[in-house]
This record gives structure tokens, sequence and C-alpha cells, in this order.
């Protein structure tokens, strides 16, 4: 069975979207050279599905129900490959954690040091890195960029 609509509706672009097929998510596994797996289309829909950007043991948390075989190291490892083939982004905002983000769009992040909470950056307000050569870096090119705050949010705020 194929989902050629995959390939024309959806990109890396579009496709943090929780309306994702069971066969949509495979075509995804296997567009990145994947093997698929029962356990990668449940990470790959939970990641794509959550925008709170979970650890991994929260991930784990959550699909150890309806996935009893599900492993921790599992998790984990799956998280990681899907990072490294670009599905999802690795956060690392904290010195404690890592946290996963399904969207791989370029945007920033923003962590509240009150409640924990993590809040997406719009990509249209962080920092040009394609203005290195205005600096004297001819040549750089930037592979990865990495864009976090940390502050107090408004509800936060609120309560102090």
């Amino acid at each position: 069975m194929s989902c050629n609509y995959y390939k024309r509706e959806f990109s890396m672009d579009t496709m943090f979207q929780p309306s994702l097929s069971d066969c949509q998510l495979k075509e995804i596994l296997r567009d990145h050279n994947l093997t698929v797996s029962q356990p990668r289309i449940a990470l790959l829909r939970y990641i794509m599905q959550n925008y709170h950007h979970p650890k991994a043991e929260t991930v784990f948390h959550d699909l150890r129900p309806d996935n009893p075989t599900l492993s921790l190291t599992t998790v984990y490892n799956t998280l990681r490959l899907f990072a490294e083939n670009g599905l999802c982004s690795m956060l690392t905002i904290d010195d404690k954690h890592v946290y996963y983000d399904g969207d791989t769009k370029p945007h920033g992040h923003f962590m509240c040091v009150g409640c924990g909470r993590i809040f997406d950056i719009p990509g249209s307000i962080m920092p040009n890195a394609s203005k290195l050569h205005e600096n004297g870096m001819d040549g750089f090119q930037v592979h990865e960029m990495h864009y976090y705050l940390k502050g107090t949010c408004n509800e936060c705020n609120e309560n102090i």
C-alpha cells in the first residue's frame, strides 16, 4: 500500500500535525531511510502531536499503556535516531534534561524558570544567521542553530 499523496501534500515544513495516518507515518520513516516498526510509528505520531516539548521519560510514560512491550531504552534510542535524521530536534535548554520537538522548522524556545514549561519562539524574531558575512565570517556555513531564552512566563509573573 502506498500513500503517494504524502509527498505531494506534506513536507518537513508542514508535517507537524496530528492528522497523519499510519500509512503516512510509515512513508515518512521510509523517506528518511528508517526501518518501519510499530514503536517507531507510535513515537513519530506522539512527537508530531505533542507540542509541549516532552522528555523521553514523558514519552515513555504516555505511550507505555498502549504499547506494553515498549522500553525506555527504545524510546531514548528512537528519539535520538529521529533527531539524527531530521524528524525532530533535541533541545538541551537546561543542563539536566533533553527535550524533543517535532517541529523542525527554524524557531527558538523560551523556558520558564518558574513552571518549567517551554514555549516556541517564532523563527521570524530569531537572529539571522545568514548575515555572518556582514561580520567578517565569509565562507562559514551554519548547519544548526539553537536559540534559547530563559525567564518567567506571563502566568508565573501574575502569580508573583
